[in-house]
């Protein structure tokens, strides 16, 4: 398989210097990102596009290069082609009635055709020669220039022909590590997942500061988010998760806080927090999933108050989105199931939330906090590597990947979300299937009966694995991980 990688406009605009580092960086990261398959990938650095061949010998890996190649940042869109050499404007014509034949019959169609380099013909004449035989010889519906069923594209390259097979849209964007690193502060909701990803799609490196309210459960949680996102969108690069448990700081403030001000004061302790982890990794910007006016705290008043807690650069990108359109770009991106599946973790609630925020009266209730409060929390926290963290993850949960290797006996449990599983029940022929949504297994596994094996299953994998984990650390050794490969 032989693809031309289209480079995203904004990387063609720019300097002859800007576009040869931005071409080299994402060179480079296609082929990182490509080393862990099976099959091997060569990559031609061609200055206003990228050349790769895909030495594939299976439907299911050709369609695994396709589902890659869409989610690289800085790639906006991929034309996949057949590549040869040519001798005359009718062994063109032939080479590409050879492949297009089938695919015309009863179809009306056009032909485009791009030219580089020096010939005796123009690309009017290629178009007008290929065109003329194929409606000859094919069974068409005939040529249509304005709105053509089918369009067959052509490029040729001094004496290369390219045959254009098929074209798709990909992730555009810059690649990364074009722009600085920043850290972003994430829940495991909606709204900072997308965040997270816009800053991918733009060519920063993102690094996951989770501040934890609701235990070890929703640590899982936000992890799956985090290793998700960055094996999707950024796998190219080594990112940092930070996990900091952030419980005895509400605990603090719902003892001391004025019920009012208690969620900017929240907002301001994790600004504070994240930007001493931020330091650690001398990285300069904060990245939030706020939204104007979604919420109290997010009011412009309260914003300004709450950025006045750190003197790191904090950007929002869905400042200005609707909880709508965040909803769909999280469903577009694939995590929208961990979000609407997230318990909710206030972590504070206050009765009358101010929606104008004093500074001097902020500051005034935060003096009441412990001095050192936030420089222990912090320094008490688990900075992981996110490849070992998503290695440790399939490593420690033995996964069994076909539906026929389950061994007698053994129970499936569909730890998806009730609306999930309402929209796609699973059936396994020859074995009983439990439901038992992931936020209640660490609560409820322990009424199951014990003396039976138990599978694991959710859509992706990934929940369960980690839900698998932490039935491990609790003493159940007879909970592994079922992986169908037809679902």
């Amino acid at each position: 398989m032989k693809f031309i990688l289209k480079l995203h406009p904004e990387i063609s605009i720019k300097s002859d210097s800007v576009r040869r580092r931005f071409t080299k960086i994402l060179e480079s990261n296609v082929r990182n990102i490509f080393k862990p398959y099976e099959f091997k990938v060569a990559v031609w650095n061609k200055w206003d596009k990228l050349v790769m061949e895909a030495r594939t010998e299976t439907p299911e890996q050709e369609a695994q290069v396709v589902d890659q190649l869409k989610r690289i940042p800085g790639i906006e869109q991929c034309l996949q082609v057949r590549h040869s050499e040519y001798q005359d404007l009718d062994d063109i014509y032939q080479q590409v009635k050879a492949v297009w034949h089938d695919k015309l019959a009863g179809k009306s169609f056009a032909v485009r055709v791009k030219r580089r380099g020096k010939h005796e013909f123009s690309s009017v004449d290629v178009a007008r020669y290929v065109g003329g035989g194929l409606n000859q010889h094919c069974d068409t519906g005939g040529v249509n220039l304005t709105k053509p069923d089918v369009i067959v594209e052509l490029e040729i390259d001094k004496e290369h022909l390219l045959i254009i097979d098929d074209r798709f849209k990909c992730l555009g964007g810059m690649p990364l590590p074009t722009q600085e690193d920043v850290v972003s502060l994430i829940s495991g909701g909606f709204d900072s997942g997308v965040a997270s990803y816009q800053m991918i799609r733009r060519g920063a490196r993102t690094h996951y500061c989770f501040f934890n309210l609701g235990g070890r459960q929703h640590e899982i949680g936000v992890k799956q988010v985090a290793c998700y996102l960055w094996k999707q969108y950024s796998s190219s690069h080594r990112v940092k998760f930070i996990g900091v448990d952030f419980e005895p700081v509400v605990a603090q403030i719902l003892e001391r806080v004025d019920n009012g001000l208690m969620g900017v004061v929240l907002k301001r302790m994790m600004l504070r927090a994240a930007s001493i982890v931020a330091d650690n990794l001398d990285i300069s910007t904060l990245v939030t999933g706020e939204a104007l006016g979604q919420v109290s705290s997010q009011t412009l008043s309260n914003l300004a108050v709450i950025d006045r807690a750190t003197e790191k650069l904090v950007l929002r990108p869905l400042i200005c989105w609707d909880k709508s359109d965040i909803i769909n770009q999280a469903r577009q991106i694939g995590t929208e199931d961990f979000a609407k599946s997230m318990p909710e973790y206030c972590g504070v609630i206050s009765k009358k939330p101010t929606v104008r925020a004093i500074l001097s009266e902020v500051e005034e209730q935060e003096a009441k906090l412990d001095a050192d409060l936030i420089a222990n929390v912090v320094r008490a926290s688990h900075v992981l590597d996110i490849r070992r963290m998503a290695q440790e993850a399939e490593q420690e949960v033995p996964q069994i990947d076909a539906s026929d290797a389950l061994p007698s006996g053994a129970v499936v449990l569909d730890i998806r979300s009730p609306e999930e599983e309402e929209d796609s029940p699973l059936t396994v022929e020859g074995h009983e299937v439990k439901t038992l949504p992931f936020f209640r297994l660490a609560s409820q596994f322990g009424d199951l009966d014990q003396n039976q094996e138990y599978y694991l299953y959710c859509a992706r994998g990934v929940m369960s694995r980690m839900q698998a984990m932490l039935l491990h650390e609790q003493g159940y050794q007879n909970v592994k991980v079922y992986r169908p490969l037809s679902r």
